[in-house]
């Protein structure tokens, strides 16, 4: 796949799939910039990437306020003059029970996982439509489809997501604008990594391919949406889980 010269905006680019995600299309000639939560988060990861050879921009708006994200996205276009390729990626997760969920905790995960992504899609749809083009692709989850046991404020982002990106999918397609979603089931993140082998191997077992999918494998999904070989696919959420259970 070839992104020569296309502009990409990557949010949760600084660690786990979205920093492979970012090194995917760095890879495929990308022009890509990266967003993450932290200045020196975001600072380690271009100098991580920079060793490997490859380069990218950063910044760490606030991508809860409009304003902060608007004013970022319009200096990102500023400089180039196209964005093609937007990849919310930026999220949290949670696991408590109800009871111990606040409604302060529901509404951050709520913030995080949902208004950043409507406040980024928000402010590039603009300069899409005068594009007359433009890809938008969303991280959703397995437990968008089948929920969880704990922690209802993910899933119910994640829901929210799907919405989200089934109604724009029809509300920009008149203007070349394809907008979709992957799914995740259980990656080999960092923090699942660290689990213990009792915890990992009964996961395994649930999941027909046989093993834990990789940040590569959502990159990979990411690489395909984005590309003119899924020219003709929109409002999708693409499961990549082995084809797991929850």
């Amino acid at each position: 796949m070839n992104f020569d010269k296309q502009v990409v905006i990557i949010t949760g680019g600084t660690r786990g799939i979205g920093l492979e995600t970012v090194r995917a299309f760095v890879d495929n000639k990308a022009l890509v910039i990266l967003f993450g939560s932290k200045e020196e988060t975001v600072a380690s990861s271009i100098e991580t990437l920079k060793r490997e050879g490859r380069i990218v921009k950063g910044y760490y708006p606030d991508l809860t306020n409009f304003e902060e994200v608007n004013k970022v996205i319009n200096e990102i276009y500023g400089e180039y003059q196209h964005i093609d390729i937007l990849i919310n990626n930026a999220g949290i997760s949670a696991n408590l029970p109800i009871e111990q969920t606040s409604s302060k905790d529901f509404s951050n995960i709520m913030d995080i996982n949902v208004l950043a992504m409507f406040n980024t899609i928000k402010a590039v749809v603009p300069f899409m439509k005068k594009q007359n083009k433009g890809v938008i692709l969303n991280t959703s989850s397995m437990v968008s489809i089948y929920g969880q046991k704990s922690g209802v404020g993910y899933p119910a982002s994640k829901f929210a997501v799907n919405g989200l990106t089934k109604s724009l999918a029809l509300e920009l397609a008149p203007y070349n604008i394809r907008v979709n979603a992957v799914a995740p089931g259980i990656i080999k993140t960092d923090m699942v990594a660290k689990l213990p082998k009792e915890v990992i191997n009964p996961l395994i077992e649930k999941i027909p391919l046989g093993r834990i999918g990789e940040p590569r494998d959502i990159a990979n999904a990411f690489l395909f949406l984005a590309s003119d070989m899924a020219s003709y696919i929109t409002g999708v959420i693409l499961s990549v889980d082995g084809a797991s259970k929850n």
